[in-house]
């Protein structure tokens, strides 16, 4: 793993240059973790607009090195993979996710698998649920992807998300009590419509039909 520390000049470079940059006095990284659907309408837009010419102008060399990193650098990654729709990175980001071998990077790979929305996707989801719903001990990323998979279906018309909610099933042995799988799709869904507005220019009208329960 790669960290952010002499002598990795490359790696520093890359982390000043995308994962750290501050935005309302929160580093970038930060945010990317959600608290950017709490933001108001005119920094959540400025927060997208940022994020999306990045992932422009980013390299896939340069992404890959990032995917090297730590999870600070590993989320960033994911998050400007998942707007530019660079479905080349898809096994890298399977390999990541179902090692999970850091934390909270692994909902930055949910987002972009969610956002590539094809059938690969669903089928490498359906395998992360497989491998870690049994773990109750392990709460890693099982409700991000499960909404990522529930968006899935609903972009393809399936329903590999259905073996897993049936009473008494894998989500149902998971989960709390406070976490359902409409929280979990409505959650992605959010994440989802704010990476496709941030690249196609329509941020304010994402503002303003955003859900509002997570402005604060």
């Amino acid at each position: 793993m790669r960290m952010p520390l002499p002598p990795d000049d490359e790696m520093i470079r890359l982390v000043r240059r995308f994962v750290v940059p501050e935005w309302g006095r929160r580093k970038r990284y930060l945010k990317l973790l959600g608290g950017f659907l709490g933001l108001p309408d005119p920094e959540a837009i400025g927060f997208g607009r940022s994020l999306a010419r990045d992932a422009r102008r980013i390299t896939d060399y340069d992404l890959g090195a990032l995917l090297e990193g730590e999870w600070r650098a590993r989320l960033t990654a994911a998050w400007l993979i998942a707007l530019d729709r660079r479905v080349g990175f898809r096994d890298r980001l399977t390999d990541l996710l179902l090692e999970s071998e850091v934390v909270y990077a692994g909902a930055g790979y949910c987002v972009a698998l969610a956002r590539f929305a094809e059938a690969e996707d669903a089928g490498v989801l359906s395998a992360y649920l497989d491998r870690y719903l049994p773990q109750v001990e392990k709460r890693y990323d099982q409700e991000d992807a499960l909404g990522a998979l529930l968006v899935v279906d609903e972009q393809l018309g399936t329903d590999h998300a259905g073996r897993f909610l049936t009473p008494g099933g894998l989500w149902e042995t998971f989960t709390t009590d406070d976490v359902s799988a409409d929280i979990c799709r409505r959650d992605m869904e959010e994440r989802i419509s704010f990476a496709e507005s941030a690249m196609n220019g329509t941020l304010p009208q994402w503002a303003a039909r955003r859900d509002r329960q997570w402005i604060r």
